[in-house]
């Protein structure tokens, strides 16, 4: 009741090669493949370059937004009054 032996691990590829088929497999090793190798470029990518701290909107100010002008409306002030 322990462990397989070889012969069990090759039955049980040979079931699942008779299943899904050699080319489907090959897809799905493909699409593995590419999702880590992805993954992985990400992560060195995200680790080379710093992040700039984004404000939270809140905090945002008139000077900060782009086109802001005198003849902008403030929504929460429009709202208040």
């Amino acid at each position: 009741m322990g462990s397989f032996s070889i012969w069990h691990w090759l039955i049980v590829l040979l079931i699942i090669v008779l299943i899904f088929g050699t080319k489907k497999l090959k897809n799905i090793g493909t699409d593995l493949g590419g999702a880590v190798k992805g993954f992985k470029e990400g992560m060195r990518d995200g680790a080379s370059t710093p992040e700039t701290p984004v404000p939270p909107a809140s905090q945002v100010t008139a000077a900060q937004q782009p086109g802001a002008g005198k003849d902008t409306i403030d929504v929460e002030a429009r709202n208040r009054s």
